[in-house]
């Protein structure tokens, strides 16, 4: 599991059970030029690094729009007007080197409903979460290792096993709840040509919406935020609320920081149709990408 958000708060971890029911059967749906093979996933729970944990708007930030373990975009009810019940994105998978040699590093790419801060000033945060996205982790002895997962706090986050990832393909996905407390999480792999699909019952306060590039945070015997690798300039695109374009602004840019209140992570302005950024990591500013 991935901890999120903006402040690092004292916690223990709870686990509750939560009914997964299976999606229908393998699916082949058209995406672009291509067929993606949609598949009920088969599901693991982590077991790397000992043991990770989410909580919600973790991280003691030096500013509302930073944090310790966050970076990317976050869009409040209270500053949007309306509950959110859907979110969609796209982004290519980072290529993660070891940024700091025999030290074992850690990153997801996600979006997600909940956990993050309804209102800029980040006052009143948002204790529900349902995310999915994929990691990115590099060893101690700098051997890679890439997956998809989702996760609805507070229960364990469950990798799909049956779906591979790798650097540089291009992920879409969308978490949708078309019934009040019934969700569809949809990641399709476009480039490979392969996808999951589950359907979940969670009850979500539809409070916040994220794009976001991410250090775990870890349980164990090193326990604590996982450490940033090299990801180089991380691309999101095709953001929605709603069903409709995100309408992405400046003030909901979030910056990742280190114990010392360093950037080292830090997103781009939205681009021309306000709808996709990047995220830069080991970087203080990031150029923006052109409009999709």
């Amino acid at each position: 599991m991935r901890a999120t958000g903006r402040r690092v708060l004292g916690f223990t971890p709870v686990v509750a059970a939560v009914v997964l029911p299976l999606a229908g059967p393998a699916a082949v749906a058209s995406s672009g030029t291509h067929a993606v093979r949609m598949v009920a996933p088969t599901l693991q729970k982590t077991n790397r690094h000992v043991g990770t944990v989410h909580v919600p708007h973790p991280g003691t930030a030096f500013a509302a729009n930073q944090s310790s373990n966050w970076s990317g975009y976050n869009q409040g009810a209270l500053e949007k007007g309306t509950p959110f019940t859907s979110i969609s994105g796209k982004w290519v998978v980072p290529t993660a080197t070891q940024h700091t040699k025999g030290q074992a590093e850690s990153s997801a790419t996600w979006l997600g409903i909940g956990g993050g801060c309804v209102e800029s000033s980040c006052s009143v945060p948002d204790e529900t979460l349902i995310q999915t996205g994929t990691e990115q982790d590099v060893a101690a002895d700098g051997s890679t290792s890439y997956d998809a997962w989702f996760e609805l706090i507070p229960a364990p986050e469950l990798i799909v096993t049956n779906v591979a990832i790798h650097p540089g393909d291009t992920v879409k996905a969308s978490i949708t709840s078309a019934v009040p407390e019934v969700w569809t999480i949809t990641l399709t792999d476009v480039t490979d040509g392969q996808g999951f699909t589950q359907t979940v019952p969670y009850t979500s306060t539809l409070s916040t919406a994220e794009w976001i590039e991410e250090t775990p945070l870890e349980l164990g015997t090193n326990a604590g935020l996982a450490a940033l690798p090299n990801l180089g300039t991380v691309n999101f695109d095709l953001a929605t609320t709603n069903g409709a374009p995100a309408g992405l602004t400046a003030a909901e840019e979030m910056q990742l920081i280190d114990g010392n209140g360093h950037v080292i992570m830090a997103p781009s302005a939205p681009d021309g149709d306000t709808d996709g950024f990047n995220v830069c990591a080991w970087a203080t500013s990031c150029g923006s990408p052109g409009s999709s």
